[in-house]
């Protein structure tokens, strides 16, 4: 059987604890090893980690206008089942999380026709899940 690789991802934070919180509570991501300055989540068998750095200053001009949206750049996230997305983003909005980009179907009707939401972590890490109903999709040009 052949499996895809999982990627590892580091990330700055300023508190660990809500990460901890945000990453392992809300988004559910199981915690791995940890120490006093980092942590790792499991992101749907991905490894990410989040590193304690001082705060950062958020640039709010960094980011590009995609099919009307002014995506926010970097960002990273996951593309989830149909079902799953939709759960999260019902369970986003009941924890009062405002999303940088709210729940909506981008590129309508078009190749790549997506279910997209955009949010930030405590530390103001930009964040993407999407879905598609069709993955074939997911590369469509």
């Amino acid at each position: 059987m052949t499996r895809m690789p999982r990627f590892h991802f580091a990330f700055p934070v300023h508190d660990l604890s809500s990460a901890r919180e945000f990453y392992g509570q809300l988004l559910g991501c199981p915690e791995g090893r940890s120490d006093e300055t980092w942590v790792d989540f499991d992101l749907h068998g991905h490894q990410i980690v989040a590193h304690l750095a001082p705060p950062r200053e958020r640039s709010d001009a960094a980011n590009n206008e995609v099919d009307g949206d002014h995506v926010p750049v970097p960002h990273f996230g996951l593309i989830l089942g149909w079902q799953e997305w939709h759960d999260l983003a019902v369970r986003l909005g009941e924890a009062g999380i405002r999303f940088e980009i709210e729940p909506h179907i981008r590129f309508k009707g078009l190749p790549g026709e997506q279910a997209t939401m955009f949010f930030r972590d405590p530390s103001g890490n930009a964040l993407e899940f999407k879905s598609f109903q069709d993955e074939a999709q997911i590369f469509a040009k």
